[in-house]
């Protein structure tokens, strides 16, 4: 081939490959790491929520509610006062400001259920599960809605810098539990632990949606769960009432090797931080926030994995993540935004040896 007309073709590729290239569409911009998450639970749709002015000064991310987002415990076979409780909480004032302002994301617990300690055998577990998706704008041709339960997982962020939420369904599919034989008791004040292996917290459709959510790639993922999972120190609601089921949640951390596990409850109108370092092969957190508007409760809990005590006034949580150090850092929040208990962590601790 001639050299000239060597150069033409060469020059012909060359303004086709150009313009190739202009053709295609740009890349999207990277996905921003999270850098701050708040998360609460307890909050009566009747009452003033000045914690939200905490709350949104605290320009967080994204902000998760942990359950007992409203209280609407129903009577009725219509579950009218779930709905009526909902569309009350949807015009309150400090709940609207901060949907308009922060993403947010949620599970419930057992007054935005429709029933009080509720499981399972609740009657009206469908349709409360409609009235949540409406409320909390689920899609609904979305995974999430086309199953039984709430539980979802979200991840955000690029790799490297990735965080995945994780959150639990602790009331659909759960089992009753054991009531106490001696109300009131420190320790025992509703419920005892139940051995009875057949007995279910997350049910089994959920237990092997969890496995392969923890297969998936992950540098931080929080646990919502709401109710405790670690306390060890009452006899309300939580994980250790089914002790075989919370061994279970462990093992199959353990299993799957999920890196970067925290946890993060509410329930119990008081907040605290546990920590147990012989549940997985690293350190496991809990950071329990409780509540937004509706403090309860007098004296201390007892238990060997609460870190210092517990705090009873309005409260949220807060969970800082530092990529640049790799470090995470969960506090509880008072009504003025400032830190009352606080913990942090190395991100490179929290992995399988």
């Amino acid at each position: 081939m001639k050299p000239r007309i060597e150069a033409l073709l060469a020059a012909a590729l060359l303004a086709l490959a150009c313009g190739a290239a202009e053709e295609q569409p740009p890349a999207a911009p990277a996905e921003p790491a999270l850098e701050r998450i708040g998360v609460g639970s307890c909050l009566k749709q009747d009452q003033p929520q000045p914690i939200f002015d905490a709350v949104l000064d605290d320009d967080f991310d994204l902000f998760v509610f942990l359950g007992d987002n409203v209280y609407g415990d129903v009577e009725s076979e219509d579950l009218r006062e779930l709905s009526d409780a909902y569309a009350l909480q949807a015009a309150a004032d400090g709940f609207s400001r901060l949907r308009e302002a922060v993403p947010l994301a949620a599970t419930w617990d057992d007054h935005d259920y429709g029933l009080n300690d509720g499981g399972a055998d609740f009657f009206g577990r469908e349709q409360a599960q409609r009235i949540f998706e409406d409320f909390w704008d689920v899609p609904a041709d979305s995974e999430r809605a086309s199953r039984p339960g709430v539980h979802d997982a979200v991840s955000y962020g690029p790799p490297g810098e990735r965080v995945q939420l994780i959150l639990l369904d602790t009331r659909y599919f759960r089992s009753a539990l054991r009531p106490t034989d001696e109300r009131g008791v420190p320790g025992k004040e509703r419920y005892v632990p139940d051995p009875d292996p057949a007995k279910t917290m997350l049910g089994e459709e959920q237990w092997a949606w969890l496995r392969g959510v923890l297969d998936e790639e992950a540098d931080l993922r929080i646990l919502a769960s709401s109710i405790q999972v670690i306390a060890d120190g009452h006899g309300y609601e939580a994980w250790r009432h089914l002790p075989a089921e919370r061994d279970r949640l462990f093992a199959l951390l353990r299993e799957t090797e999920a890196n970067g596990v925290v946890i993060v409850s509410g329930d119990r109108h008081r907040a605290g931080l546990y920590r147990d370092d012989e549940a997985l092969d690293y350190p496991l957190l809990e950071l329990t926030a409780s509540s937004l508007n509706s403090p309860s409760g007098s004296g201390e809990e007892a238990g060997p994995y609460r870190l210092g005590p517990t705090y009873r006034p309005e409260n949220y949580g807060a969970l800082s993540i530092d990529w640049t150090f790799r470090s995470v850092t969960l506090e509880v929040r008072g009504i003025d935004g400032e830190p009352v208990l606080s913990e942090t962590l190395d991100l490179d601790d929290l992995r399988a040896e």
